[in-house]
């Protein structure tokens, strides 16, 4: 199958046409090709034969990716998650079992996909609980029509799934929501933007008894440090300032060189003075 060595980066990107395009050309596999690959893979971990079984099943992802596309989602992303699922299953798949692989990989695609639409169709989940997929699933399939379902529609469903009334009609009025931007958008004008939610919360940041407290605390603050460095003797109050409040800050061994003594007597000389400072901060 030489022609699968020229598709090892292929994925459906922007150009989703020429995928599916490329996907359809690579020959469906026969019984006999697939279980020799499948045994290859099974017995000797043959990588090769893996990636020869994952490219000729490419066109049944599209296939079945195509039967979501009504949740809204990009096609392209919908194939991608199904490719993994298609990967795992091509990684799980016995060859003994007696089923060929697009079989018993229907169930890891389907999953996958299943799983990014949940995590994506909506901003709030869904679905979490296992019970809850498969209302969620059956219940968009079973509905027809935008309408809410009718008493008689939703005592039919429920009885199918084995669950409560109740629970169906919560579900559809999930399905049934719409995610609300939080902020206002770019095109908004004055008249509409005050339907954002963000515009409800109060910004506890420009609170004036915060405002003023902070700027006092600020101002105490920048007094007592000009204080406490001004009562340092000028070789500590020239180090605090090459090491700590200079653009160019200077290393222990440039400020050892400038007062001819070791670069540890600077950091004794600097740990001190920081002391002094932090006794007059607290001061």
């Amino acid at each position: 199958m030489k022609y699968l060595a020229t598709m090892d980066n292929m994925v459906p990107g922007q150009n989703l046409a020429a995928y599916v395009t490329s996907v359809s050309s690579i020959p469906v596999l026969t019984a006999e090709q697939e279980k020799e690959l499948a045994e290859r893979l099974y017995y000797q971990e043959d990588l090769e034969a893996a990636r020869q079984l994952i490219m000729s099943h490419l066109r049944f992802v599209v296939h079945i990716a195509k039967s979501y596309s009504g949740y809204g989602l990009p096609q392209g992303d919908l194939i991608q998650e199904g490719n993994v699922g298609l990967m795992k299953a091509v990684k799980r798949f016995d060859p003994e079992r007696g089923v060929r692989l697009v079989s018993f990989a229907v169930h890891w695609i389907k999953a996958e996909i299943h799983e990014y639409i949940l995590r994506n169709w909506r901003i709030v989940k869904v679905a979490t609980t296992k019970a809850q997929r498969k209302l969620f699933f059956n219940l968009r399939g079973a509905k027809k029509s935008l309408a809410w379902l009718s008493n008689d529609e939703v005592d039919a469903i429920a009885e199918d799934l084995g669950v409560d009334a109740k629970v169906v009609r919560q579900m559809e009025g999930r399905l049934s929501a719409h995610d609300a931007p939080f902020d206002m958008g770019a095109d908004d004008d004055d008249d509409s933007a005050y339907q954002a939610p963000a515009n409800y919360l109060e910004d506890k940041r420009c609170d004036p008894v915060d405002l003023l407290e902070q700027q006092n605390w600020q101002e105490t603050s920048n007094r007592k440090l000009f204080e406490a460095m001004a009562d340092l003797d000028e070789r500590s109050k020239d180090i605090l300032n090459a090491r700590w409040l200079s653009e160019q800050k200077s290393t222990l061994h440039d400020l050892a060189d400038k007062y001819g003594v070791s670069a540890e007597r600077i950091r004794q000389l600097e740990k001190n003075a920081m002391k002094k400072i932090k006794v007059a901060m607290q001061a």
